[in-house]
Parts: C-alpha cells; sequence; structure tokens
C-alpha cells in the first residue's frame, strides 16, 4: 500500500473534497450537540486550513450530506430561505421579445419604460434589461418556457429548497397582447415541466398538473389594465391563473398621460373590478418618484389608492422610478428637465407609504431587480425595504403589511413564533363588493400564520358561474416554509388544519350573512383535489361548494344600493361589536358601487 499523499502533494479537486467532508463533520457535530453553528466562517475557515483560496459551493455541500442527516441539515444550508418562507417556490417565467400594444395607438412606450426589441438592450423583453437574473436565466434558455422551468426548479432544489408547490409569475411585457397559439404553448409547456406529461393543449396540460406531484398551486401574469377585459380574464381562468399583477404606476390621469401610458385612471378602476368579480387576487405595480409629481403629491395618491374602494388591491409592488440608457426618461434627465429624489428623501417615502398600507394588503417588492450600473439615476441602495423599516422605526410608524407579518418571514428575521392563535376578522368594501378578510394570527406579537380572502360577488359579474348570488374565496394561503402535499411536519404551520378551519369560517360566513347559494374557490392547478377532499367540485375554472337545502339568510343585492348598505352596515356593526375589526362605513359603499 503506498504512503498517503501530502496536502502538497494533492490536486485542488482532491483539496475541495476533504474541505467539504471536513465542513460536513462540524456541521453534523454541531447537530448533535444542539449547538448554532455559522456556516460561512465554517467555510471560511476550514478552505484556509487546506490552503484553497475559494470556498466549496454551497450546492455541493448540500449534495454531499449523508443521507440519514439530511432532514436535519439541508434546510439550515439552503440559500436565500426567504424564497419559500411563504410557503411556496416561486418560478419566474419569461416570454419572449414582444413591442408593447399600445406602441400601434401612442405612437411610442411609456417614457420611463427600458427594453424590448426596439431598445438598447438586445434580445431583452418589454420593460426588463436583459441583466435581471430572471432575464439572464430566459436568455440561456431562449425563451423556452419548458426549460426556463426546469432549470429553475433544479437549481431551488440544489439549493437546498422544497419545490413541491411552484408558484409562476409569467413576466416580460404584456403577455396576453401575444397571439393566442403562442400563449397557449407558453402555459402548456409550464404545465408539462411540472407533470413531465406532453400535451397537445392547455386543457390536456391542466388535468395532468392536477396530478403532479409538484404542484403548480398558482400562476401570476402581468397585464396592463385595457388587457384585462372579460375576454382575457376567461381565458387567464383557463390557464390555472389565479393572480394578476397590473401595472397602474399612477392614479393621477395627468401622470398616464405625461408619461405615454396609453390608458386612463377609469380603465384600472374597471380591471380591478372585473379580476376580482372573477376571483383574482389583484397586485398593482406603482412608481412613486414620476415626473412632475413630487413628494407630497406622491404620499397623496397613496392614500388615495389604498382608502378609495375603486382601487385597494390586494399587493403591491413599489418601483420608484428609475432613470435607465434608451429611455424617455434618460433624454429628460440629461437636459436637467427630471431629477429624481435624494437617496434619504426616497427612503422618508417609502417609509411613509409603507404605513398607509392596510394589514390586508401584501407589498411584494420595494424596488425592481435592475443592476445598479445600469442606473443612470433613481434608487442607489439595493437594500431599500430594510433601510425603509429603519426609518419607520426611527419615526415610530410600523409597516402591518402581510409579508412583514408572516410567520415564516418572522422566524427567519426575527427568531420569534407565534405563541397564542386566534382568528381575526376584517371587513371592507372595495371595487364594488363585500371583501372579508379572515386571518390566523397571533395579535400580541403581529405574527400572521394564515389568510383566506373572500368577496360577496357584486351584480356585475360577468362569469356564469358567478352569477345569481355567489360567494368567492380569492386567496387560502398558510405560511410557513413549505412542507409537501402529502406531508406533515409538527414543526411548521402548513398541514396542521389552519386552511381548514379558516375555509369552514368563510363557508358560514357566505351562507349565513351574504345569503350566498353557493361559495366558489378560485383555485391553483396542482390543489384542486385539496377542495374536492371538502367537498367541492370543478365549475369551469372554479371549485364549488352548493349550499342547496342550507337555510341562508335573505341578504341578497337587490338593485337597490342604499337598501343593500343599510343591511350590510348593520351586520357589519354586530360582527364588529363582537369579534371584527371594522373598515367600513356607509359612504365608502355608496362611494365603491358608484365608482367607474
Amino acid at each position: 500500500m503506498g504512503k498517503p499523499k501530502k496536502k502538497s502533494d494533492l490536486s485542488r479537486a482532491e483539496l475541495m473534497m476533504m474541505t467539504i467532508a471536513d465542513v460536513i463533520k462540524q456541521l453534523v457535530e454541531a447537530h448533535e450537540q444542539g449547538k448554532d453553528i455559522n456556516l460561512n466562517k465554517v467555510k471560511t475557515k476550514t478552505s484556509a486550513k487546506y490552503g484553497l483560496s475559494a470556498q466549496p459551493r454551497l450546492v455541493d455541500i448540500i449534495a454531499a450530506v449523508p443521507p440519514h442527516y439530511r432532514r436535519a441539515l439541508v434546510p439550515k444550508l439552503k440559500a436565500k430561505p426567504i424564497r419559500t418562507a411563504s410557503g411556496i417556490a416561486v418560478v419566474a417565467v419569461m416570454c419572449k421579445p414582444h413591442r408593447c400594444p399600445h406602441i400601434s395607438f401612442t405612437g411610442n412606450i411609456c417614457v420611463y419604460c427600458p427594453g424590448g426589441p426596439d431598445s438598447d438592450f438586445e434580445y431583452s423583453t418589454q420593460s426588463y434589461t436583459g441583466y435581471e437574473p430572471t432575464s439572464m436565466r430566459a436568455i440561456r434558455a431562449r425563451y423556452d418556457p419548458y426549460l426556463q422551468t426546469r432549470h429553475r426548479v433544479e437549481q431551488l432544489k440544489q439549493l437546498g429548497h422544497s419545490v413541491d408547490k411552484v408558484e409562476f409569475i409569467v413576466m416580460g411585457g404584456t403577455f396576453m397582447a401575444l397571439p393566442e397559439e403562442y400563449r397557449d404553448y407558453f402555459i402548456r409547456n409550464l404545465h408539462d415541466a411540472l407533470s413531465g406529461h406532453t400535451s397537445n393543449n392547455v386543457t390536456e396540460a391542466v388535468r395532468y398538473s392536477e396530478r403532479s406531484n409538484t404542484k403548480c398551486v398558482g400562476i401570476t401574469i402581468e397585464t396592463r389594465p385595457d388587457y384585462c377585459l372579460k375576454r382575457h380574464l376567461s381565458d387567464m381562468l383557463a390557464y390555472g391563473c389565479t393572480r394578476l399583477e397590473i401595472g397602474v404606476q399612477s392614479v393621477y390621469e395627468d401622470v398616464a398621460r405625461d408619461t405615454n401610458r396609453g390608458h386612463t385612471v377609469r380603465a384600472v378602476c374597471e380591471s380591478f373590478h372585473l379580476a376580482k368579480d372573477a376571483g383574482f387576487k389583484v397586485v398593482a405595480h406603482m412608481m412613486p418618484d414620476l415626473p412632475n409629481v413630487g413628494m407630497e403629491r406622491d404620499v397623496e395618491q397613496f392614500i388615495e389608492f389604498f382608502e378609495n374602494p375603486a382601487f385597494r388591491p390586494d399587493g403591491l409592488k413599489l418601483y420608484p422610478t428609475l432613470v435607465i440608457r434608451g429611455t424617455g426618461l434618460y433624454e429628460l434627465w440629461k437636459t436637467g428637465r427630471y431629477k429624481s429624489y435624494s437617496p434619504s428623501a426616497l427612503v422618508d417615502l417609502v417609509a411613509r407609504i409603507l404605513a398607509l398600507v392596510p394589514p390586508w394588503t401584501r407589498v411584494y417588492r420595494v424596488q425592481r431587480d435592475i443592476p445598479m450600473p445600469l442606473v443612470s439615476s433613481g434608487v442607489e441602495h439595493g437594500n431599500l425595504r430594510e433601510l425603509a423599516l429603519a426609518r419607520m422605526k426611527d419615526m415610530g410608524t410600523e409597516c402591518r403589511d402581510v409579508r412583514t407579518r408572516e410567520v415564516g418571514i418572522q422566524e427567519i428575521h426575527h427568531k420569534v413564533r407565534p405563541y397564542q392563535v386566534e382568528l381575526i376578522r376584517r371587513d371592507y368594501v372595495a371595487n364594488g363588493g363585500w371583501e372579508t378578510f379572515l386571518s390566523y394570527e397571533d395579535p400580541e406579537q403581529d405574527i400572521l400564520i394564515g389568510l383566506l380572502r373572500l368577496r360577496r360577488c357584486s351584480p356585475q359579474s360577468f362569469r356564469p358561474e358567478l352569477k345569481g348570488g355567489v360567494s368567492i374565496v380569492r386567496e387560502l394561503h398558510v405560511y410557513g416554509s413549505v412542507v409537501p402535499v402529502s406531508s406533515r411536519d409538527p414543526s411548521k404551520f402548513q398541514h396542521q388544519g389552519f386552511g381548514m378551519m379558516l375555509m369552514e369560517e368563510a363557508e358560514r360566513i357566505a351562507r349565513d350573512e351574504h345569503g350566498s347559494s353557493k361559495l366558489a374557490v378560485i383555485s391553483g392547478v396542482g390543489t384542486r383535489n385539496y377542495y374536492r377532499k371538502m367537498g367541492y367540485e370543478l365549475e369551469g375554472p372554479y371549485m364549488d361548494n352548493d349550499f342547496k337545502g342550507i337555510f341562508t339568510a335573505n341578504y341578497n343585492w337587490t338593485g337597490h344600493e342604499e337598501d343593500y348598505s343599510e343591511r350590510v352596515v348593520s351586520q357589519f356593526c354586530y360582527m364588529a361589536a363582537k369579534e371584527s375589526i371594522l373598515y367600513f362605513s356607509y359612504e365608502d359603499l355608496d362611494a365603491s358601487i358608484n365608482a367607474c
């Protein structure tokens, strides 16, 4: 037998293998002793011990963890645990580059918009530069939806994340403006990438996706208000879409006109109303710091946005204006006709906006994912949300949006867990309908475990399945780290019965207070079997539970707005006295019904 090699005789690959083995040994010892360990420090120290200038990759460490330690160690090793802290793995995909649809009648794109086939950024989609992480993955896959999905899912697995539940976000401009044939091809391949089946059409792809081990729990599509009409909404329901991201940018008509937005504010209100009556969750994209607005007017528009029942979105993506080469705004900035807020002023503004967000709204993002070197003027910090939250603490205010209070986020950022959980109810009016936001929370620590959005649809509902007095669950979500659909983990909050209890309360409200004949659910394709177990059946794109034969209170819409308002107000006041937090007034309902 030959002598063992000295370190100096080992190849770099052999030294790296020894380093990985040593790192795992230290992780196992720390786990068995119940100690916390700083992985970055361990990697740095161990790499130096073996004379390596580079540290081992996280994916290589995860791959080398012994099978009997994987369950204990991999959750501690996963990169960016925030990615699946909300209970799902988000897979962002991009459609092929195409021109913005409103060029044909406005003659140009929005003044701040980069990217697109005619831009300085070659081979990028509209409103993106091609250098965002999602853009680069899409370009590498040549915008093939199947490859984008498979590559991203595999990457998340290698980084230690569970991909049992996947939510797609379709990005890259106005997807619904593309030809129907391309849209069907794109959506079909998203579902097929999860199920492994090769489908001939969307209907077949959805059917196989229902039974896939990797569940498609939702699809989000970016669109514009003028591409959120009835025909577009019906197509998106057929795709398995459950959430819309609608580009609003500003609630001021003059700003929409001056920035060449190509649609009116009225169109925004109408799209919100139609989308919510079809059951969609509505996330708005808003851009503070647009030309000719100013700080106070920016704050006023967000007060309007959250308090006016014609708006009141379920979610928000806050994108402060960026000046990027090749845009009309770049020319205004270069000639001194536009000036961005200072970094400190922008942090102040975002802090003031976050303080306005109601507890039923989720702030998904606070800035674009565009690399800083491409930004000529605008946001200068990559951690704007963090800076704004710190500023709020100094100002004595707090952000109570859904994301800030999610149990998974709280566990990662603040190492706190819920102690005493209660069912909280908040009622408000939005877009012509009665909205109820149910949630399980720890009120003392302000931690949110799960939520349900229930809507009493307005008489203007255009979907035949939702006519004649129907309530709809627009969202059911239990937060915390992903737990596979067929599994239970006592240390996690998913699959512990919170979803079932929220549904039971929603059924009671729909039957006894709304007077509805049935309760519908806009369900992700991969979660339909969950509702089947509760007695729901598929009707069109919705899962339905019929209340026929069960006594219901008589609170139906009569077409007389004042009568309806008085009945609902008295019912709300009664519930508020018992258990609810009240976000309702007679004026709200009257204004909402007459809005748009």
